[in-house]
C-alpha cells in the first residue's frame, strides 16, 4: 500500500455488474487512504438504511453493493452513492469509530509446521527451512524470532473480510519502508490449518476455516473468528467476528496458554479482549509508531 494524501485520490469509477451489483472503484492501487474512503462511503450508505440494499462489501480499494433493482433503480442508487462520495471527499473527517482487538497467536506451532513439511518441494521458493525462516530472510531480519517480534509489535487494520466466510485481510499500520512483505507460495497448497496466520505480499490473513491457501504460514490463533453455531459471547450477534475497520493487535503466546484458551472456547466462556477506539487516519500517517502505541495502550485501560 502507498501513503499518499487523500486529496490526490481520483473520483471513483462506477460499474454495474449484471442487474444486482454496483462496483465502486475508489482507486486502481491499494492504499490506506483508499481503504479509509471505501469504509466511509460504505458506512454512509449503510446509515441511510435504504430499501433494496441487500449487501455491502467494502474491500481494499473499492466497495461492492448488491441491490434489488425492483426496489431501488440502479441509476438512483448510483446518484445516492456519488453524493455520499462527494460528501466524504470534501469532509474534514479523518476519524473512524471502531475497536481494537487482541488476538493471541501461537507462533511456530506444530499444526502449520506439519503442513509446511507436506507442501515444500515444488510448492515453495525455498524447500529448506520454514515459512518463518524464509520470511525473515526476505525482510532482512536476523532470525525467525526477529520476524515474529516485528509481526506482533505493531497493530494491523482489517481492510476487508471475505474470500471465505469470515476471513479478515489486514494491513500493518507502519510506514511503507517497514512493511513486512513476503511472496505467496509458488503453487497454492490444498491444505491450510484453521486459524492460520498467513502472509502474502504486504497483507496478513487469518484463515477462518481449514482449506486451500497460498500465503506463508507463521502460526495459529487460539480462538475462532467464524462460528455458524454462534456459540460464545463473541458470536451473540453474528457468526462472523471481524469487520472492516477493526484494528488487530497480535499477542504471542506459548503452548500452555494456547490450550488454556482452547478449553475456554470449548466451555463457551472465551471472549477476545477488545475496546472501542477512534482511529485517526491523519495521526496514523503523521505520527507513525507513536500513534500505534496510543492505539495499543487502549487495550490496557480498564
Amino acid at each position: 500500500m502507498t501513503t499518499k494524501s487523500t486529496t490526490t485520490l481520483p473520483e471513483a469509477r462506477y460499474t454495474f455488474g449484471g442487474d444486482e451489483f454496483l462496483f465502486v472503484e475508489i482507486s486502481e492501487e491499494m492504499s490506506l487512504e483508499a481503504n479509509f474512503r471505501a469504509m466511509l462511503i460504505g458506512r454512509g450508505l449503510a446509515e441511510k438504511k435504504l430499501d433494496g440494499i441487500i449487501e455491502l462489501c467494502p474491500a481494499n480499494a473499492s466497495l461492492l453493493v448488491r441491490f434489488d433493482p425492483d426496489v431501488i433503480a440502479p441509476n438512483s442508487l448510483e446518484t445516492i452513492i456519488r453524493d455520499i462520495e462527494e460528501g466524504v471527499v470534501h469532509s474534514d473527517t479523518t476519524t473512524l469509530e471502531t475497536r481494537i482487538v487482541e488476538v493471541p497467536v501461537w507462533y511456530s506451532d506444530p499444526f502449520t509446521a506439519e503442513v509446511v513439511e507436506r507442501f515444500r518441494e515444488g510448492y515453495h521458493q525455498n524447500p529448506s527451512g520454514t515459512d518463518l525462516d524464509y520470511a525473515a530472510a526476505v525482510n532482512e531480519l536476523e532470525s525467525a524470532e526477529a520476524f515474529i517480534e516485528a509481526h506482533h509489535s505493531s497493530p494491523w487494520l482489517v481492510t476487508m473480510v471475505g474470500f471465505v466466510a469470515g476471513l479478515p485481510f489486514m494491513y500493518q499500520l507502519v510506514d511503507r519502508e517497514h512493511q513486512l512483505q513476503v511472496p505467496k507460495y509458488l503453487t497454492p497448497r490444498t491444505d491450510t490449518p484453521k486459524l492460520t496466520i498467513g502472509h502474502g505480499g504486504c497483507f496478513c490473513a487469518l484463515y477462518s476455516v481449514r482449506g486451500a491457501g497460498g500465503y506463508q504460514m507463521f502460526g495459529v490463533a487460539a480462538a475462532p473468528i467464524f462460528d455458524p453455531q454462534q456459540q460464545g459471547p463473541d458470536f451473540a450477534d453474528f457468526m462472523i467476528f471481524f469487520k472492516p475497520g477493526d484494528i488487530v493487535k497480535f499477542r504471542s503466546i506459548e503452548e500452555a496458554e494456547y490450550y488454556e484458551i482452547q478449553e475456554q472456547v470449548e466451555q463457551g466462556t472465551f471472549s477476545f479482549k477488545q475496546t472501542p477506539v477512534t482511529f485517526d487516519l491523519k495521526r496514523a500517517l503523521d505520527e507513525g509508531s507513536a500513534y500505534n502505541n496510543v492505539l495499543m495502550e487502549a487495550l490496557n485501560v480498564d
